[in-house]
Formats: structure tokens, C-alpha cells, sequence
């Protein structure tokens, strides 16, 4: 089943693209700081709410370990 239409899988990938943003721009500001509108724009914003909403993003990746772990 494709990513898109599972839940879970869905949100999966949407914690990898905000955590994998949010490290590069620790890594290598200029890249995404260049990007800041049009579509390579949405990597900047994932990294901004990476930044910004660190502890709401920690609680999303410890529910869904939770839910993985226990109720599949």
C-alpha cells in the first residue's frame, strides 16, 4: 500500500521530511535559507516548524513509536 493512503505511513514520512530539514539546515544553513518561497520553499518551512515546534514534533515520534510498539 502506498504511503499516501496509509495514516500512519503518511505521517511517518511527513516526521522524516521535518526532522531531515530541520538537521540540514543545522548542517548547512545557506541551503535552504536560499529556497525561501516556490516549491523547494516547503523544505525551508519543514525546517522552520522542525526549529521552532521541537517539542511538539518529539511527542508526534513518541506517540507513533508508541502505536507501532503496542497496538500493531
Amino acid at each position: 500500500m502506498s504511503a499516501i493512503f496509509n495514516f500512519q505511513s503518511l505521517l511517518t514520512l511527513i516526521l522524516l521530511l521535518i526532522c531531515t530539514c530541520a538537521y540540514i539546515r543545522s548542517l548547512a544553513p545557506s541551503i535552504l535559507d536560499r529556497n525561501k518561497t516556490g516549491l523547494l520553499g516547503i523544505f525551508w518551512k519543514c525546517a522552520r516548524i522542525g526549529e521552532q515546534k521541537s517539542p511538539y514534533v518529539t511527542v508526534c515520534w513518541v506517540v507513533m513509536a508508541f502505536s507501532l510498539l503496542f497496538m500493531q
